[in-house]
């Protein structure tokens, strides 16, 4: 058998992914039990203490096991937690020395969306990467410097830490687990019972860029208005470190820094976005949202929305607008 520990988190935490990672590896022992093998997982709920924990201010998840409970563990799963980070992971700490703990004896750590704050937070991800929920990935990039954050993969699978993207992909970690431990036909088949797309491992299409504000640079914040104003323009670095009275090799240090961006990088996600507005709300054909957006150049422009987006300008269009008509 193997051990599933889902910690119950002290503050806000998701129910949707306490309760869906049981479901989910509760009803793979069913469908085992159901084809004539023998169920794989014992699934337990683990708190800090023995106390229960009453989430959302009404519904109350009562912990099977406490950290200080001598047990093993093969999986732990850490859900989505909610609220000031910095808060959160204080307020969790004491989980940290038994995760590690575990992980040390062989045991498995995966953290669903912003749960990713938690697992970073026991030091187990340094320098390997790690995704969470895409509008956290600024925040976690200024909190964990020393984590490669990709913010485009809903999986990511190194030396037995896991993470996924953002929200309701969760699920596709969790398929993505019961295909490691049982087989390629129990993951098709609980894709099909839960109607989860299976293999599905970019969150890309899902991204909205709105541009990092949460820094105290002004002249940055200027430049970034001036890109956000002009972005129809061909605006370059030269031009951007003049608006801000400095050089540019030091505009494009303070740049990065504030932004977690360089400044072409800035300027491509502030035009992409654009197109991808423009695809969703008007029935522009590819080449009237590409120059709208400042790209004169069809190769790349196609090169580069599908790098940002994981979907070509024609399959965007048809995936956000009813009304869209492929060309």
């Amino acid at each position: 058998m193997k051990h599933i520990s889902i910690l119950i988190p002290r503050g806000a935490a998701s129910l949707g992914c306490i309760e869906g990672a049981h479901k989910m590896f509760f009803n793979v022992n069913r469908f085992l039990i159901d084809r004539g093998d023998d169920p794989l997982f014992t699934i337990q709920l683990v708190g800090l203490t023995h106390d229960a924990m009453v989430y959302d201010g009404f519904c109350k998840v009562t912990p099977d096991l406490s950290i200080q409970d001598h047990f093993k563990t093969d999986l732990i799963i850490i859900p989505a937690v909610n609220g000031e980070m910095d808060k959160v992971i204080a307020a969790n700490s004491d989980f940290f020395p038994w995760i590690r703990e575990q992980y040390e004896r062989g045991a498995e750590v995966a953290s669903l969306c912003v749960g990713a704050f938690l697992l970073a937070a026991t030091g187990l991800v340094e320098g390997k990467k790690c995704s969470t929920h895409w509008q956290f990935e600024h925040l976690f990039r200024k909190m964990f410097p020393n984590v490669e954050m990709v913010s485009d993969r809903i999986i990511t699978d190194e030396n037995r830490t896991y993470s996924s993207g953002g929200a309701n992909s969760f699920w596709n970690l969790l398929l993505y687990l019961v295909e490691k431990y049982t087989d390629r036909e129990m993951a098709i088949f609980c894709s099909k019972y839960f109607a989860i797309e299976i293999d599905r491992f970019s969150q890309s299409p899902f991204i909205m860029f709105r541009g990092q504000r949460d820094h105290q640079d002004d002249d940055i914040k200027r430049a970034q208005d001036f890109i956000e104003r002009n972005f129809q323009e061909r605006i370059s670095v030269d031009q951007l470190a003049s608006l801000c009275t400095m050089g540019r090799r030091s505009f494009e240090r303070r740049f990065k820094k504030a932004t977690s961006n360089t400044v072409s990088e800035y300027i491509q996600r502030v035009k992409i976005e654009a197109a991808k507005k423009g695809f969703e709300t008007s029935r522009k054909n590819i080449n009237e949202v590409m120059s709208e957006v400042g790209y004169m150049d069809n190769k790349a422009f196609r090169t580069v929305f599908k790098r940002k987006t994981g979907l070509s300008p024609v399959e965007y269009r048809n995936k956000y607008n009813k009304e869209a008509i492929a060309v």
